[in-house]
């Protein structure tokens, strides 16, 4: 597992690679729990040949909310691909890996070692008492 350089304890970026129409980017995104999706500068998701689909409100750190453009590219973590969704980020931004794409891998963070670890999907629903066993494939 990639463990990153660390910004501050418990603050660690890490490589994800995304994909679009237009080829694959290597970016270091800084691990942000408190982010809900991850964003890519907008100049990354234009070299991909990514555009947006959408565009969202946004509240930043300061309290401010803007609208920013949502797009959805395929991206890699440790060798397991997954289609995410992203907000452009401004020129030069910051790249975040936010808990959608965290959720989306099925990864958790350990702030302490500075690393991402996977975790199962759960899942309580109410099943009828036919479902049995053979409800839940192996």
């Amino acid at each position: 597992m990639y463990t990153g350089s660390g910004i501050s304890m418990g603050m660690f970026s890490y490589p994800v690679i995304l994909r679009g129409p237009g080829g694959e980017e290597t970016v270091e995104a800084l691990v942000d729990t408190g982010a809900l999706f991850t964003v890519v500068p907008a100049e990354v998701l234009q070299r991909l040949g990514v555009s947006p689909f959408d565009i969202v409100p946004v509240r930043l750190a300061d309290g401010s909310v803007q609208n920013w453009p949502l797009a959805q590219v395929e991206a890699e973590l440790d060798g397991r691909r997954r289609p995410i969704l992203v907000l452009a980020g401004p020129p030069g931004s910051l790249p975040l890996l936010g808990v959608h794409t965290l959720e989306a891998f099925l990864l958790t963070v350990d702030p302490v070692e500075r690393r991402l670890i996977p975790k199962e999907a759960y899942l309580m629903p109410a099943l009828p008492e036919s479902a049995g066993a053979s409800f839940v494939p192996e």
